[in-house]
């Protein structure tokens, strides 16, 4: 991070960051600048228990940060029964993270559509056949189901399956980390509330 004045809102910085991760995947250890962990919680046998995954930012703008998923698969269900989550960009490369906390809500079936649409077939044939996060005897079970879609649609496109959403989780926090000598890192956090986004550094 500089020492200019940083923007009033995190999304500007947000842009930034994200499209020099971009730049970065050309060197020679490639990496995706848009994988993210996803946390979420799940309540198992009477406890309340964090929960965490890699999934890829397909969308953001300032309404939030967009993935997609089975809305079935342990994660969905986890959001629709507590849509607090957390996001964490993690780029070794430039000694980057970038830390989102906020609410997750499904994305409209439009926008589910449209990027659907965008997908290798072979993804869109895969979004039918797996049942996300439930058990399988094997590999020859999924392999078969993934047999049957395609004949199902030999001579046609694949649409969504209703099964088949996104979320966007709104942020309500957002911390920004750049990594400095002697772990004296840079630590500026960006808070949502009811006048708007306020700014504050932190110690490292």
């Amino acid at each position: 991070m500089s020492s200019a004045q940083p923007p009033t809102t995190p999304f500007p910085l947000f842009d930034e960051w994200l499209a020099e991760a971009r730049s970065a995947e050309a060197s020679d250890r490639p990496f995706s600048a848009t994988a993210m962990t996803l946390s979420t919680v799940a309540q198992v046998r009477d406890q309340w228990r964090p929960r965490s995954r890699m999934v890829l930012l397909k969308d953001w703008d300032e309404r939030g940060f967009v993935f997609f998923t089975h809305v079935d698969s342990d994660k969905g269900r986890e959001l629709a029964t507590c849509p607090q989550a957390s996001l964490v960009f993690h780029w070794p490369e430039l000694e980057r993270q970038i830390r989102v906390e906020g609410v997750a809500a499904p994305v409209t079936r439009e926008e589910v559509e449209a990027y659907h649409a965008t997908r290798p077939r072979g993804s869109q044939l895969g979004a039918w056949a797996s049942r996300q996060s439930r058990p399988i005897a094997d590999r020859t079970e999924l392999e078969a189901a993934v047999a049957r879609v395609e004949e199902r649609f030999a001579d046609a496109e694949v649409p969504a399956p209703p099964h088949w959403g996104g979320f966007r989780v709104a942020p309500e926090r957002i911390e920004f980390w750049q990594g400095r000598r002697s772990r004296l890192h840079d630590r500026l956090v960006y808070r949502l509330d009811a006048s708007g986004w306020t700014q504050e550094l932190l110690a490292p």
